[in-house]
């Protein structure tokens, strides 16, 4: 599939996937890339994804606020203008910091976009279950860390 230009306008926050009480706007899918995905995603403060690792790359410039990353054993704390690149396979975490956040995620594997949606229509938003979480996540080969 040929990759056509675009341009994405603004993000519709009524469009935006609720997983984990975290907000996931997809901004441009793989059927529209032809590659790469690219996601806005916002939170609340204290929201974020357990400890987990994927086969593919990802990049996250944060846009606003602090957002706290754990990578493998170390944390460290990133504010806007930040840009965190993980590599695939690395265990890694977020928690967007006081007030909320919002970053960027770029991530170098089609079909992210297809997890996420899968998340938010088989997951509560509010008291995840977490095992169901990594569950949906195992299907597109993220998995949780040990």
């Amino acid at each position: 599939m040929a990759a056509t230009p675009f341009i994405v306008a603004s993000a519709d926050d009524a469009d935006a996937l609720d997983i984990v009480g975290e907000h996931v706007t997809v901004l441009a899918s793989d059927r529209v890339t032809g590659s790469d995905e690219v996601f806005l995603q916002r939170g609340r403060e204290g929201s974020g994804p357990p400890p987990h690792s994927h086969p593919w790359d990802e990049s996250f410039p944060v846009v606003r606020g602090e957002i706290e990353f754990g990578i493998d054993a170390d944390a460290r704390t990133a504010s806007a203008g930040t840009l965190v690149p993980l590599p695939a396979g690395t265990v890694h975490w977020f928690r967007f910091g006081r007030g909320g956040g919002e970053m960027v995620s770029i991530p170098s594997r089609l079909g992210a976009s297809e997890m996420f949606t899968d998340m938010a229509r088989e997951i509560a938003p509010v008291n995840p279950d977490l095992g169901r979480l990594a569950d949906v996540g195992g299907r597109h080969g993220s998995k949780p860390a040990v």
